[in-house]
């Protein structure tokens, strides 16, 4: 029986190494990650048969060259994609933030869920069979301030983006996912206006948490499409 084959991007770290990870474990699964710094690559697939290549989402060249390499090294076209790829910024409000910073963010977390999800796609569509999961967050559902304006209003164009092709390419096999995850223990932290308490990180949910929820998304039988997740801390507040 042939292996998935899985590509995470982000996944030289927080959740998406989790998942990378979770995936390497299980016999039916062959997995490639994507990241900005190689380092952070190795590391991850330190111990595991992961394969690594970095990428810039935010230059569509860098995409299109990753993904021709994942086919090669994977065997074969990619039958999952998760987008775990995101970036913030300390100074998150509209005062405080330079249109430079805007930029950015837009760049990476929206644009480049895009250029991946392009890539992705159009071989997905012909095969009649794929699975794309984008891990968005709960900013993506409620703008909220401690996320900031920046991070919300790309979360916000992920969560459409995710939701528009999900129902545009379900009549051809291809499902896509938004996963929203409240807040979790990663290197993302270290980009809070104010540092975070270990009492306070003893509450959130750890990477591995959400690693485990994509990986039963991903075992889920074809015929069932999950449109969207919200994984939370059971102390942070939803409502």
């Amino acid at each position: 029986m042939s292996k998935t084959r899985v590509v995470v991007i982000g996944g030289g770290s927080g959740m998406g190494r989790s998942t990378a990870r979770i995936l390497s474990q299980r016999e039916n699964f062959s997995v490639a990650i994507g990241g900005r710094t190689v380092e952070k690559l190795n590391e991850a697939a330190e111990g595991t048969s992961i394969l690594c290549h970095a990428i810039d989402v935010a230059d569509r060249e860098s995409v299109n060259v990753f993904f021709q390499w994942a086919e090669q090294a994977l065997g074969g076209p990619v039958d999952v994609m998760v987008n775990a790829a995101g970036i913030n910024i300390p100074n998150r409000s509209m005062q405080q933030m330079s249109p430079e910073q805007w930029d950015q963010m837009i760049a990476i977390n929206l644009t480049g869920a895009y250029n991946c999800m392009l890539a992705v796609l159009s071989n997905m569509r012909s095969r009649k069979d794929g699975l794309i999961i984008n891990v968005s967050s709960v900013a993506g559902k409620r703008a909220i301030a401690l996320a900031g304006i920046a991070y919300s209003a790309s979360k916000f164009g992920m969560t459409a983006l995710g939701t528009c092709v999900a129902n545009e390419a379900a009549v051809d096999g291809v499902r896509v996912t938004n996963v929203y995850p409240g807040e979790v223990d990663t290197p993302l932290l270290k980009q809070r206006p104010a540092p975070v308490t270990e009492e306070h990180r003893g509450r959130m949910l750890q990477a591995d948490h959400v690693g485990e929820l994509i990986t039963s998304l991903i075992e889920l039988p074809k015929a069932v499409h999950v449109p969207e997740v919200v994984v939370k801390p059971l102390t942070q507040e939803w409502c």
